[in-house]
């Protein structure tokens, strides 16, 4: 079992502990406002988080944001359901998560991290992320509703 992690920025939490996790609050963004997750169940939502690496962002004990890695610890990491809620937008929190997830002691050393998007290139672009390097040796297998 991984140790939990804390960082504090202000008035601002990040944490790794799953049991703070405000699980209808992570399902309610990414069914109603994501692009990318709108046809996940509630129950798909919690064994996704159960089998990753969870990062909550907390301003005093309200979930504002999150994100969460799927990763063997060793070699590979994927990087998912990133998100700061609308009103929390604009204060540099998005950075500060990636600059967490990035940094975490326990993900160092690895030697792929993937992950997609259709609008934040320019955010992941400041940690190293880029198009895949060998696009031609890389292959998917998707559900036909993938985004």
């Amino acid at each position: 079992m991984m140790q939990d992690h804390e960082w504090q920025n202000g008035e601002y939490t990040i944490s790794t502990e799953r049991e703070r996790l405000q699980i209808d609050v992570i399902f309610k963004y990414l069914t109603g406002e994501s692009y990318w997750a709108r046809e996940r169940s509630y129950e798909q939502t919690v064994t996704a988080i159960k089998n990753s690496l969870p990062f909550g962002v907390y301003k005093g004990e309200n979930l504002i944001g999150f994100a969460r890695v799927v990763t063997d610890y060793a070699t590979f990491a994927y990087l998912g359901d990133v998100f700061i809620l609308e009103a929390h937008r604009g204060k540099g929190l998005s950075k500060w998560l990636m600059e967490t997830i990035v940094n975490h002691p326990e993900l160092q050393g690895l030697r792929r991290w993937v992950l997609a998007t259709r609008d934040a290139h320019g955010l992941y672009e400041k940690y190293e992320f880029s198009a895949l390097r060998f696009p031609e040796r890389w292959m998917e297998k998707t559900a036909p509703n993938a985004y």
